[in-house]
């Protein structure tokens, strides 16, 4: 069996892995980066393995709902959870955008502090996911990266208004 397709974003921090950490953990930071454009609600924030973060984004044209149960979490230095599209209800669904999209995703956020910079290793690959999903995933990973991205920006301007 071949190897799964991954999106793997590199990206650094100009700030301490401490508070690169704060603004994945902490609700109220993590609803300012998180879904970028978007009003991004949290209904519930458990940090601990097997815990789960209930997340709502709301559009002009409506609100998309996931779930994500961490199956791993190292202070300071990862976390891994399995990110899922959700109902109102927190039940798991296929994508309503793209039906084929998996439903869940192994999300992996790994920090390193090297000088004073903090270096972030993003992973995201499909979970239990059907070859129809894995299909849509491998030919849309790289423009999800753009997304993440915008997310990533939003964090470098939330950590330079924290270091003032």
């Amino acid at each position: 069996m071949s190897e799964l397709p991954k999106l793997i974003i590199d990206r650094e921090f100009k700030a301490a892995k401490s508070l690169v950490w704060k603004c994945w953990t902490q609700p109220e930071l993590l609803a300012r980066w998180y879904g970028p454009n978007v009003e991004t609600v949290i209904h519930k924030f458990e940090l601990e393995k097997g815990g789960e973060w209930l997340n709502e984004m709301r559009m002009e044209k409506g609100a998309m709902f996931s779930k994500a149960v961490f199956e791993e979490v190292m202070p300071e230095d990862l976390l891994s959870m399995l990110l899922s599209t959700t109902d109102k209800d927190w039940n798991i669904i296929a994508s309503p955008m793209m039906p084929d999209w998996p439903a869940t995703l192994l999300t992996i956020a790994e920090f390193e502090e090297v000088g004073g910079v903090t270096k972030l290793r993003f992973t995201w690959k499909p979970h239990n996911a059907s070859d129809a999903e894995i299909a849509m995933f491998a030919s849309m990973k790289d423009r999800m990266g753009g997304g993440w991205g915008m997310g990533f920006n939003l964090m470098d301007e939330l950590l330079e208004e924290l270091q003032t």
